[in-house]
């Protein structure tokens, strides 16, 4: 690839992280290689055992653990920060084809750091490495940086609908 580009995929319906892993997969089956860096999730979800089917692979989760129903803690802004310089690492190398900064936003969203600083790190990459940032809540600022947009809309959901809950291979 000549050039990179710079998804978002936002939204307040489910599929977000699910489509940024199906690109993955996509590259990686193209023998691209993958850095997968996963902002607040701490918990080893289904989808990240993907690592054992592929060579090219990275995931590295770099946040605390959930906490949407309460307020962030000094670990979990200092944890985002570290995040955050360590995807500029990643962003300014060549050992990644494709980068995937999953729920990102959130962490943004939560002022863990802003988008200012996101967009500041994207404008330091290597502009060969394609990638894709995901999480509700995306701002204008980084919707109008990005060069593709996807809006994932809820339309009906099964757990708020139904009260099912996450089931493990088809939402964790």
């Amino acid at each position: 690839m000549e050039r990179g580009y710079v998804h978002v995929y936002t939204g307040n319906g489910k599929g977000k992280t699910t489509a940024a892993f199906g690109l993955a997969v996509r590259a990686l089956c193209a023998g691209k290689s993958v850095y997968i860096g996963q902002f607040i999730k701490d918990m080893k979800y289904s989808e990240t055992k993907i690592i054992e089917k592929f060579e090219n692979l990275t995931i590295e989760q770099l946040g605390r653990g959930c906490f949407i129903y309460k307020d962030p803690e000094k670990e979990d802004v200092a944890a985002a920060k570290k995040g955050l310089e360590k995807a500029e690492e990643i962003l300014k190398g060549d050992k990644f084809d494709v980068v995937i900064l999953d729920e990102i936003t959130i962490a943004v969203y939560f002022k863990l750091f802003s988008t200012g600083d996101l967009i500041s790190i994207l404008n330091k990459r290597n502009r060969e490495i394609e990638v894709v940032i995901t999480g509700r809540y995306a701002e204008k600022n980084l919707i109008d940086y990005a060069d593709l947009v996807t809006e994932m809309k809820e339309i009906k959901h099964y757990y708020k609908d139904q009260g099912v809950l996450s089931r493990e291979g088809i939402d964790r």
